[in-house]
């Protein structure tokens, strides 16, 4: 299973890189696959310092925020506790790892990792259908380069009906990030 969350990485300065990205899980959450680009900063990072850490968050304006390059200010971290790593203040839970095995033989690299430690913040906020159609149109804003525009906006159209009809402050901010990021009226 594909669970949507927010990485954070160290580069070799110890400055935090911060990752939206959908690691494939283990049902026990013992183990999982991150998939990132070669060109990515998280895959510069874990083949440097092969440690990080998974969030489990429910707010989509910071994923939002992260995936679109539009960190006004990094989120407040926290030391990790048992990696050399940053942990979101205002996570839902996360998931501290090593990297096992790292194999860069094609475009996407497939990272194996085991969790080394796993806490909790707070509970998840619960299902909302606005905040799944601002991570769906937040991972189309992510493939403007990769998809034609015409799908991209039939997708956002489509999308737009749960955002009006289920959203709070929140996702109505992180909506509108993502449309002037793709450059449509929201």
């Amino acid at each position: 299973m594909i669970l949507e969350g927010l990485v954070t990485t160290l580069d070799a300065s110890g400055a935090v890189n911060f990752a939206p990205m959908g690691p494939i899980v283990e049902p026990d959450f013992s183990r999982f696959e991150l998939r990132p680009y070669q060109t990515s900063q998280t895959y510069r990072n874990l083949k440097t310092h092969p440690q990080g850490v998974l969030h489990v968050v429910d707010d989509v304006l910071l994923i939002a925020r992260a995936a679109l390059d539009r960190l006004a200010s990094p989120p407040q971290t926290t030391p990790a506790e048992r990696v050399q790593g940053r942990v979101l203040a205002d996570c839902c839970r996360w998931f501290e790892f090593e990297v096992r095995t790292l194999d860069d033989s094609a475009e996407r690299t497939s990272i194996i990792a085991e969790v080394v430690h796993t806490a909790r913040r707070r509970d998840f906020f619960g299902f909302n259908r606005a905040k799944h159609a601002v991570l769906e149109a937040t991972i189309l804003a992510t493939r403007l380069h990769l998809l034609p525009r015409d799908e991209i906006l039939a997708e956002l159209k489509r999308l737009k009906t749960p955002v009006d009809k289920t959203a709070g402050p929140q996702e109505f901010a992180a909506w509108k990030l993502v449309c002037d990021y793709i450059g449509v009226e929201g």
